[in-house]
């Protein structure tokens, strides 16, 4: 028996020639595709489309009044209506701006090995965007890490989506896209009224990338991806806290303004509370194993935080966040905003 293993192991990572990488996106494509293609309710893409760039429009006065104007020269890009494959497509590419270069640094010799990881990680990242592809409504791309020429940024509504649930829902249709419309169009203005937002973003990135890519001891690339070096955990940490805030104030927006803009804005708060809590058991499990019930928690937070400067202090004082990274809150400053505010907020 231990010949036997001996002699399979020694074959499953004998070099075969050359080398690969461990993802085949064009592998992920299709599976993802295949997953999304079922049971998706027809739209009508060009309609929505022209419905969303109508709604943007009636919105994005009492929009500014409420967040503040924007810079000279400065505009919100347009709406884009998506079903689930081009939403796989958009973040397919999304998603290849920011691994390929881990990627290709980390080619290795071709063997069965290989091949069976590299099955397995098509799977599963096959299978995350396909789970997300289900549920995500709505969407902004600022274009982090885009390489020349730099195509605009992006603002997206899932229209398969947003239909499926608006119909399951009973929602009101026009009011259910205009919610949506306002959370979205906040991290348009967010990102166009603050430029350095985008740098810091981008920076950030770079640097925990560059911690991956570089080489260096066997040992250090392993801590390198497992994230746990203290340069990566500084700058996750600051990413997290920005990140959290960045969605949280979104929702406070999209809340505020939706319950003077929008007649069925109760019922919209509702329904998506209750769509948060019947999950089954096996997306609980899902949303576990990924770390999306991490990720939304932090968001949770980003709002709690947000509502309770508004509350307690203004809009004025929540904006002095968007002073520049120094002024964002800090993780450990979500669960205390009065901490962000004797730190920035009174301090200005």
């Amino acid at each position: 028996m231990a010949g036997v293993a001996t002699v399979a192991v020694a074959e499953a990572v004998r070099p075969r020639g050359g080398t690969g990488v461990l993802l085949d996106w064009d592998e992920v494509r299709r599976r993802a595709r295949t997953w999304l293609s079922s049971s998706a309710p027809a739209v009508d893409l060009a309609a929505a489309q022209r419905d969303y760039r109508l709604l943007a429009a009636q919105l994005e006065k009492p929009l500014l009044s409420f967040v503040g104007p924007l810079p000279a020269g400065a505009s919100l890009p347009e709406f884009s209506a998506l079903d689930r494959a081009m939403w796989l497509d958009l973040n397919l590419g999304i998603l290849r701006r920011v691994v390929d270069p881990i990627l290709e640094r980390g080619r290795l010799p071709n063997s069965l090995a290989v091949e069976a990881g590299r099955a397995g990680l098509n799977h599963y990242v096959a299978f995350l965007l396909a789970f997300l592809g289900r549920r995500v409504l709505g969407q902004y791309d600022p274009q982090l890490l885009g390489t020349e020429p730099v195509t605009p940024d992006g603002l997206y509504l899932v229209e398969t989506n947003v239909e499926e649930w608006g119909s399951k829902a009973n929602l009101p249709g026009e009011d259910l896209r205009r919610w949506l419309i306002l959370h979205e169009m906040t991290h348009a203005w967010q990102f166009a009224a603050h430029p350095w937002l985008k740098g810091y973003m981008e920076s950030s990135m770079r640097v925990l990338l560059e911690s991956v890519t570089k080489t260096g001891p066997a040992a250090a690339r392993v801590a390198a991806f497992a994230g746990v070096l203290p340069a990566q955990w500084r700058v996750m940490r600051q990413m997290q806290g920005s990140m959290s805030f960045v969605e949280g104030y979104s929702n406070l927006v999209m809340n505020e303004l939706g319950t003077k803009l929008l007649p069925g804005f109760q019922q919209l708060e509702d329904a998506y509370k209750a769509r948060g809590a019947s999950r089954s058991i096996v997306e609980i499990i899902i949303w576990r194993l990924t770390g999306l019930d991490l990720k939304l928690q932090q968001y949770q937070k980003g709002e709690a935080f947000a509502r309770a400067i508004y509350d307690a202090h203004g809009m004025d004082v929540l904006n002095r966040a968007w002073a520049g990274a120094d002024a964002m809150p800090r993780l450990d400053e979500l669960g205390e905003p009065e901490r962000w505010y004797r730190r920035v907020g009174e301090a200005a």
